[in-house]
This record gives structure tokens, sequence and C-alpha cells, in this order.
């Protein structure tokens, strides 16, 4: 709590803002934990399906949902539904024959859930509250494996590692209109506010390609070194952040100038990381900005922590633990 003054003596008691929360996605321990903003405390954990890859979180914040991807041995085939608001246990949504879900996007309004099903080349339009497919969309060749969403709710975008290429999804119809090339190995996937661009890292490439929202052509092709496996934006769409998951390093793009701003080194000096996909390595993955502070979080999911960089300096200001592998992340609206 806080006073404000208002004249002649009288004071106003202001509580402090409502900060939201991190959603953290532990690949490896199967769980999700809610962290606290303010200093990274443990608030609560979930219990997960196995192989927690990717989070979203609904518009007015009562939800999560977590895409079950599985291990090496067996795919999954549930999505898990996290009560933040109440006590409610986690519940699951059966996907049936559609395995390896992985990209995740609610659509406005909160009801409906877009999914990627690696196993089955599916983009799955699920309804949560009734935890039932309304819509199968064929992707084509190649498996589909992050999503992102236009702002006007009309249009999907999803990328193909093994393919390197973005497809559009027109949500209106139902099918896939377009498949273009980004670069190899493209993953990382975000419309940038405001403008409606689609960037996509390129991991195999070393690259960024900025694409257009009309006709998906290439407007920009930006390197980024060492794997870039996710793309952020800040909430103003002014700067992109690409995690480079080899390199241990986040670039900073000046999204309307199409242009490096800042790379932030993410691996701590003399700490020994624990083996990862990409060998013993601080594997950065998931990023997000928090839309209330001057803050970049970014999960190091060989060194089972959270980044805080300070994106007023840009530069690492925090440590947070995490349980083991943390990969997704998202961010609960503050109440």
């Amino acid at each position: 709590m806080r006073l404000r003054s208002l004249g002649l003596g009288l004071y106003l008691l202001i509580a402090p803002a409502a900060a939201g929360e991190l959603l953290v996605g532990n690949k490896a321990a199967d769980t999700v934990w809610r962290l606290s903003l303010d200093d990274g405390r443990k608030l609560r954990a979930f219990a997960s399906g196995r192989g927690p890859h990717e989070i979203a979180v609904a518009d007015d914040g009562a939800l999560a949902v977590v895409a079950d991807y599985g291990d090496k041995d067996a795919p999954g085939h549930t999505l898990t539904v996290l009560d933040l608001h109440g006590k409610q246990p986690p519940r699951r949504i059966g996907l049936g024959r559609h395995g390896r879900p992985h990209g995740l996007r609610f659509l406005p309004g909160g009801r409906e859930l877009l999914v990627t099903t690696e196993a089955t080349s599916q983009l799955l339009r699920v309804d949560v509250a009734d935890g039932r497919i309304v819509a199968e969309i064929a992707l084509g060749e190649g498996r589909g494996h992050m999503v992102a969403v236009s702002a006007d709710g009309a249009s999907a975008y999803v990328s193909k590692i093994d393919r390197g290429t973005l497809s559009r999804i027109d949500l209106r119809r139902n099918r896939k209109t377009d498949e273009v090339a980004a670069g190899a190995g493209a993953e990382g996937l975000a419309v940038r506010p405001g403008s409606g661009e689609i960037w996509v890292g390129n991991r195999e490439a070393g690259t960024v390609t900025v694409h257009d929202p009309d006709d998906l052509s290439i407007r920009a092709a930006l390197d980024s070194p060492g794997f870039p496996i996710r793309v952020a934006f800040t909430a103003d769409g002014r700067y992109a952040m690409v995690s480079n998951a080899r390199a241990a390093t986040l670039s900073v793009f000046d999204a309307r100038r199409k242009r490096l701003h800042a790379r932030v080194s993410l691996a701590r000096e003399g700490v020994e990381y624990r083996d990862t996909l990409l060998g013993r390595a601080a594997l950065p993955i998931g990023a997000i900005a928090d839309p209330r502070r001057p803050r970049v979080y970014v999960a190091i999911s060989g060194g089972d922590e959270i980044a805080v960089i300070d994106r007023r300096r840009w530069r690492v200001v925090a440590r947070w633990p995490t349980g083991r592998e943390p990969d997704a992340l998202a961010l609960t609206p503050a109440p």
C-alpha cells in the first residue's frame, strides 16, 4: 500500500497494481508452475500431461491450456486445461487419433482454441468449454508446428520445420489457402502487433523472415545466428525478440526499421548446464515480453531457470528457478 496526497491534509490509500503471473511449462517434469512477477516465487504447481510444450491463456485469464506433446517413446493425445481462478483440478481434453499436439492459440472470444497436431498434420479447432473438436483442417505434406493468429481472427499461420514453410489458413472456411517458403527449419512464429506482419524464425538457416500479411511474400530477411527458435513481440510491436538456442542469445530487432537493436547473452559464466537436445548447453527457448513492466522472460531449458531481462538496458537482471527443462511461457493478465 502507499499514500497519495489529495491536498488539505487528506490522503488516499492506494493498493499496488496487480502484476499477473508467469506460467512455465517444465517439459521434463510434466508440470506447469505459476511464478510471481514480483520476485519469481513459485505460487503453485499444476500437473500436466506428458511433455508440456506450449501454453495458451484465455483473454479473461480464467484458464490456460497446455499441449501434452508426449515423449520420444509415446506421442501425447491430450490437452490439459488449468483453472487459474478457482480450485478445480486440471482436466483433460482428448484429441482422439490426433497425436503430438504442439502449437496453441486462442481465437478472439476465448472459447475456441487452435492446436497443431504433428502426428496427423492437422490444425484443430477445439471448443475448450465443451472439450470437443469442432473442425479438423488438413495442412498437407509436412508437420505443422507453431501457430499464430491475425488480430481479427480471420487467418491463422502455421510453420513447418521439416519443409521450411509458412502456411495461411482461412478460418472462415476452415481450409489452408497458401504455403510459401520461409527458410530452412522454420519454427518460431508471431504476428507483429499493429502491422499484421508474420515473423518466422528459421532455425537451420539462422534467419528471421518477415512476411507480408496479404500474400506472404518476404519483406525482409534478418540474420539471427545460433538456431533462432522462438519469436515474440513487445505489446506495442516496437521490438521483436528471437531466442537463439545454440548461441544462447536473444536477438532484439527494431521491428519497424527491420534491423538489429541489441543482442543479449543468456548463458552464465562458469555454470555447467545439463545435457539437452543440442548438447550440454543453456538452450534458451520460450520468450515473452511483459506488457506491464519493461521486462522480457526467457526459459533457459538447460539451466532450469528463467532469465529476466530489463528491456530498458537489454541485460539480464535476475534468474528465477523453475522445474526440470522449462520451455513454454505464458503470462496471465492482471486481475
